[in-house]
C-alpha cells in the first residue's frame, strides 16, 4: 500500500494497461487496412451462417468449412501487420516492469536463501560467502553435489541494499541484495553467459566467462497483486485489463480489430 492507502502496484498495472491498450488500438487503426478487415470479417460471418442454414447439405457444409479456413487466414494476415509495430516495444515494456512488479524485496528480519550454482562440483566445499554488516547467516551452508549447488540462509537486520560476495576457486563475485518493502527494481539472479535468460530474468551484468560460478540466485518472494478480490500475477492482470480496455476503446473509436 502507498502512503495514502492506495494499492500502488494495482494502480500502476491499471494505469499502464489502459495506456497501452489505447496506444495499441490507435496504432492498429492507422497501420491496418480497416476496409479489408471489415470485408474479411463479413465473409467469415457469412460462411458461419451458411453452416447453420445448410447443415443438412453435406457439400455446402464442406465448402463452408474450407471458406472459413481461408477467411480466417486472410483476417489473421491483415491483423498481424499492425502487431509488428507494437510487439517489440511491448516486450521491452513488460521486461522492464517485471523488474519492479514481478518480485518483492525480502523483508528485514525475514530469512531468505541465496543459491549458487558452480560448474565444478569439487569446488563446492571451497566456496565461501562474505557478508556486509547487518547481514548474517542463520544456518550452515547446504551443499548439493548432485546439482552442483550450494545454498545459504541469510537474514538482514534492517532495510537497505547489500552487496554479497561469493568466493570460489580463488575468485570473488558479487550480487546485489535488496531488503525493504514497496516497489524496488530487483534482479533475482545473476548469470554467466545465458544471454536470453539474462534478458528475461536478470537486471545485472553477466558474470565473467571464466567464472566457476554459473549463477547466483536470490530467492525473492513473487509479488501477488490484490485486485477485485483475487490475488494476481501482474502479467496476467495486465493482459486481462489490456484486453478488456482494448475492446472498450475500439468500440468507442469505431475501429475494426
Amino acid at each position: 500500500m502507498g502512503s495514502l492507502g492506495v494499492n500502488l502496484p494495482a494502480a500502476i498495472v491499471v494505469a499502464i494497461s489502459l495506456g497501452v491498450s489505447l496506444v495499441m488500438v490507435v496504432v492498429f487503426r492507422y497501420t491496418s487496412d480497416q476496409k479489408a478487415i471489415r470485408v474479411a470479417k463479413d465473409h467469415l460471418k457469412a460462411h458461419l451462417l451458411a453452416l447453420r442454414l445448410f447443415q443438412d447439405q453435406i457439400p455446402v457444409v464442406l465448402r463452408s468449412y474450407g471458406r472459413i479456413v481461408l477467411a480466417t487466414g486472410r483476417y489473421l494476415r491483415l491483423a498481424f501487420k499492425p502487431l509488428l509495430f507494437v510487439i517489440v516495444p511491448l516486450m521491452f515494456l513488460i521486461l522492464q516492469l517485471d523488474r519492479y512488479l514481478g518480485w518483492m524485496p525480502v523483508e528485514a528480519g525475514q530469512p531468505f536463501l541465496i543459491k549458487v550454482l558452480i560448474d565444478n562440483p569439487k569446488a563446492l566445499s571451497g566456496a565461501s560467502l562474505q557478508l556486509p554488516d547487518r547481514l548474517s547467516t542463520t544456518a550452515p551452508a547446504v551443499h548439493v553435489p548432485s546439482e552442483s549447488e550450494i545454498a545459504w540462509r541469510l537474514v538482514a537486520e534492517k532495510r537497505g541494499e547489500y552487496i554479497v560476495k561469493i568466493q570460489a576457486s580463488g575468485q570473488r563475485f558479487s550480487k546485489l541484495v535488496i531488503v525493504g518493502a514497496g516497489l524496488s527494481r530487483l534482479s533475482p539472479v545473476r548469470f554467466r553467459g545465458k544471454f536470453w535468460e539474462r534478458i528475461f530474468l536478470s537486471g545485472e551484468s553477466a558474470l565473467p566467462e571464466n567464472s566457476p560460478i554459473e549463477s547466483i540466485d536470490i530467492q525473492y518472494p513473487p509479488r501477488k497483486i490484490a485486485f477485485v478480490g483475487f490475488e494476481w500475477n501482474w502479467i496476467w492482470l495486465f493482459f486481462v485489463l489490456s484486453l478488456a480496455a482494448g475492446f472498450l476503446f475500439k468500440s468507442i473509436l469505431g475501429i475494426e480489430i
